[in-house]
């Protein structure tokens, strides 16, 4: 049996937004754009007994997406948002939350065996018990299986070593310009220029591809002895939430459907440009995006 599950592993929790709260977290937001485009898709995370955690169910109930959260003896996830002029996040994350604290069940582990891809990121590895999970998830994988490491920094929620092990256990590695510069300072890569720090990564940890975003100036895709690059189309942003989670879902599952790198690269653009003129992390996206790539 074909492996097509793909799933996004760690955080879900809730954005306090001006509006109001939305759900969010990178894991589900990966998730829920991979299934728009016609995958088997799962959220794998962990839930408080509470409302929120209850309403987390209803609302990915709501939009179809597959989900493996235990409930655990501690709050769900909250994250206070805060928007500038230009619609650009800061957050405040809530420590110790039900998503520091994932078990790695029987159902978790079955899931990692039937996943064709796997989304994970620094924020949810910051406890050890989640840390252990998303590790021990990562071994139960098969060797097809695609590890896409989208890294995420957010506070001071990571370390050198945290970063240095997902590097090693990933096929692919996600990192916006911003990051790039904060690993260049943590792994003492001065002086080199953005496109050497990213050769220089991709080679060291011998990574299929790495994929840098950087905003309005546009993203690159490096893979061994080849370079891709797509500048950002310029629209009316709304809010930028979420806009990096539709970006690497629509490139894994362009890539997963047998899209060139180049193919691949222009969609994830297209998407989280779209996605950054919506409100939110899960917008629906129009057919013209997701009949793109056809599952059988």
């Amino acid at each position: 049996m074909e492996k097509r599950l793909i799933v996004g592993i760690g955080e879900v929790l809730w954005d306090i937004l001006p509006e109001g709260a939305k759900i969010g977290g990178a894991p589900s937001n990966f998730a829920f754009h991979t299934h728009q485009f016609g995958f088997d898709a799962m959220a794998i995370s962990a839930l408080g007994n509470d409302v929120l955690g209850d309403q987390t169910r209803k609302e990915l109930d709501a939009v179809g997406l597959k989900y493996e959260m235990p409930i655990v003896p501690y709050a769900t996830g909250t994250v206070q948002v805060e928007l500038d002029g230009e619609g650009v996040p800061t957050y405040k994350i809530k420590e110790n939350v039900a998503w520091d604290n994932i078990p790695f069940t029987p159902e978790i582990e079955s899931a990692a065996k039937q996943a064709c891809a796997v989304c994970f990121g620094t924020l949810a590895q910051r406890k050890p018990e989640s840390r252990v999970t998303i590790q021990q998830f990562l071994a139960a994988t098969s060797e097809e299986c695609l590890k896409i490491f989208d890294i995420n920094l957010r506070q001071t929620f990571y370390t050198k070593e945290v970063i240095k092990e997902s590097l090693k256990a990933c096929d692919i590695l996600k990192i916006n310009d911003e990051e790039l510069i904060t690993i260049g300072r943590l792994f003492g890569y001065p002086g080199l220029d953005i496109e050497d720090k990213c050769w220089l990564i991709l080679g060291k940890y011998n990574l299929k591809m790495l994929i840098l975003t950087c905003g309005v100036n546009g993203s690159y895709v490096f893979a061994p002895a080849m370079k891709s690059f797509v500048e950002t189309p310029v629209v009316d942003v709304i809010d930028t939430v979420g806009a990096g989670d539709s970006f690497t879902a629509s490139f894994t599952a362009a890539i997963l459907s047998g899209k060139s790198i180049e193919e691949a690269h222009q969609l994830a653009v297209e998407v989280s440009a779209y996605v950054c003129t919506q409100n939110g992390a899960m917008p629906i996206l129009p057919k013209h995006f997701t009949e793109k790539l056809v599952q059988k």
